[in-house]
């Protein structure tokens, strides 16, 4: 089995901060912790982090370089533990590997940038958050090496003992969807809630509520795809790729045929029989005259939720909610399919 082990300038003996500026070079044989691997290294690559971080198109381009030549069974990069500077070249690096066919290995802390930045192509085993963590790290990634470069197929995570990719498999199992989800079902009854789907989603704590909404600025966002007749700007059906904003000027509804929903999730008819069920212009207005809110913003703000990613969601998220709070916005009206 031919393995390549990937180093930052520390651990692969050439230097501490100082040489953190170390272009890509090749060592043969193994090094600092590939010595501590139990796997025969052909090859040490490494790099400065300071050198990948400020030119890391040309280190990349040298490392694959020397990938290239070396052709290896597998690549093992780290353990970077939480270093954030080392973790990040060490997920670039494993991610455009594996695109090339190499299987690859990282070691870090689940917190470390470059477990997002490995984009779910590398094998990640999850370490301590610095270096006294090197005993526990190498021997389980020196095993997941070992049967990757093999040609093994790994089973799931939580059986393997690496971070989840965002991957799904399909699998035989004995029982039908039907029977499995009663089966659920009597285990929720019996207070034991259990799922076959783990979501993994970010806690966002509510704000504080609005001291006095007859007082407060009003905004209305929607991810119902409201936008003109026509779609002027090419607002997509479906994995929006941005946000548009529209000026309300002194209008008291959204009219029929003025505006429509885009949106690829629903049947769209009632909506745009009245645009109102998808941006309520003409109920805020009405509490805007019983002087039950106090302002309404000048723009709404408008998106296709229908199969958006989660990351793109969140930037459209930041961003509107920045221009709106330097609006002096207080308080959304968020309306959704």
């Amino acid at each position: 089995m031919k393995v390549v082990h990937y180093l930052n300038q520390f651990f692969a003996g050439l230097g501490g901060e100082e040489a953190a500026g170390t272009p890509p070079q090749r060592i043969d044989g193994a090094v600092g912790p590939g010595r501590g691997l139990g796997l025969e290294v052909r090859t040490t690559l490494a790099c400065g982090d300071d050198y990948f971080g400020e030119r890391e198109d040309e280190a990349l381009t040298e490392l694959l370089r020397f990938l290239d030549e070396e052709r290896p069974d597998v690549l093992i990069c780290g353990p970077s533990f939480g270093s954030g500077r080392y973790g990040y070249a060490c997920g670039v690096l494993a991610r455009e590997a594996a695109r090339r066919g190499i299987p690859a290995v990282c070691g870090m802390d689940p917190e470390s940038p470059g477990v997002a930045a490995s984009e779910g192509a590398a094998y990640i085993v999850p370490t301590s958050s610095n270096v006294a963590g090197m005993r526990e790290a190498l021997p389980g990634m020196a095993a997941l090496a070992a049967r990757l470069g093999a040609g093994e197929e790994l089973g799931p995570p939580e059986d393997e003992g690496y971070l989840p990719r965002g991957l799904r498999r399909n699998e035989h199992v004995p029982s039908s969807g039907a029977s499995r989800a009663i089966d659920l079902l009597l285990a929720k009854l019996a207070g034991d809630t259990r799922t076959e789907v783990e979501a993994s989603f970010d806690h966002v704590p509510p704000p504080p509520p609005v001291p006095d909404l007859s007082r407060a600025k009003l905004a209305l966002v929607t991810e119902a795809g409201c936008v003109p007749q026509g779609n002027p700007d090419g607002l997509p059906t479906i994995r929006a790729r941005s946000w548009l904003r529209y000026p309300l000027g002194g209008e008291a509804t959204l009219a029929q045929g003025r505006y429509e929903s885009v949106h690829g999730g629903f049947d769209v008819a009632a909506a745009n029989a009245d645009p109102n069920r998808l941006v309520p212009l003409d109920v805020v207005r009405l509490l805007q005259a019983e002087g039950r809110i106090g302002d309404l913003h000048d723009w709404f703000y408008t998106t296709t939720g229908n199969g958006t990613p989660v990351a793109a969601s969140v930037k459209f998220g930041q961003e509107i909610a920045q221009e709106l709070k330097e609006a002096g916005v207080e308080a959304v009206v968020l309306s959704g399919t």
